[in-house]
């Protein structure tokens, strides 16, 4: 959806299905808003996409059983399931379920190297034959051809045979978070039920702070970032923990927040 890309580039007009809390697209809602080939008015579906683990929804995971309805009512319509899996292996390592067995329902998968699993850069597309056959044409259009990728790829083997189990620890120390700010007054989406790496959170009415003098405040006396401007109005701020945050780094993290939330 950056820039608009998936319309300028790919000439693909998309479709919002509200989802629910936990980032679930309701079936019947899916089947309202297909549309077969046979209206002039209206784009051709062609695709479903969800994402798992689920970014704006707190990180909030989709299980295999709903992964796999969704993966047979999309073969009922005749349209492929592709599963945005930047976090997938978040959300396996929460769910302790296999990444295979998350993704059997699904066409094409993509999975992100550089969040969680924390190689330096990369990114790796699961599909068929043909489809990656296709992806490589449509990357090579774009200019995404890399020469030497070797290095790239070693770092990302490393990832997934190495920091997979470990994300168990980013998960309890976002929890430990969120724990932590919904005790002091903190707005939190779902209540501060955290299940992977990733907490949203608008700062306490008492804050006298504002929003931006509160980032700022953050990195500068504390050394934390955090991502800001989410939400209607930019109330929203959100923190991911890492390999790279240990205990320390996220005491002080939630030392920092609670101090300046006081101020």
């Amino acid at each position: 959806w950056e820039g608009g890309n998936v319309s300028t580039l790919a000439g693909v007009h998309p479709r919002q299905v509200v989802e629910d809390d936990m980032g679930r697209l309701d079936l019947e809602d899916v089947k309202d808003v297909f549309r077969l080939d046979d209206d002039d008015h209206f784009a051709k579906t062609a695709l479903i996409c969800i994402e798992n683990s689920h970014n704006m929804m707190g990180g909030a995971v989709l299980d295999k059983n709903y992964v796999s309805s969704l993966g047979i009512l999309a073969r009922e319509l005749g349209v492929g399931l592709h599963i945005d899996g930047a976090r997938i292996f978040n959300a396996a390592v929460s769910l302790n379920t296999p990444v295979g067995d998350l993704c059997e329902g699904a066409d094409s998968v993509s999975i992100c190297l550089s969040k969680g699993l924390g190689a330096p850069m990369g990114s790796i597309l699961v599909g068929s034959k043909e489809l990656i056959r296709l992806a490589r044409r449509a990357r090579k259009r774009l200019g995404g051809g890399t020469r030497q990728v070797g290095v790239v790829a070693a770092m990302g083997l490393y990832a997934i045979e190495n920091n997979v189990d470990r994300l168990a620890d980013d998960h309890e120390r976002a929890k430990k978070i969120a724990m932590e700010l919904n005790n002091h007054g903190f707005h939190q989406p779902q209540d501060g039920n955290v299940q992977t790496n990733i907490v949203y959170f608008a700062l306490p009415e008492k804050c006298n702070l504002t929003k931006e003098e509160f980032a700022i405040r953050l990195k500068d006396d504390y050394g934390v970032l955090v991502g800001s401007g989410y939400s209607r109005g930019g109330e929203i701020f959100r923190v991911c923990t890492h390999l790279d945050v240990d205990d320390d780094g996220v005491d002080r993290a939630i030392e920092g927040m609670l101090e300046l939330s006081s101020k």
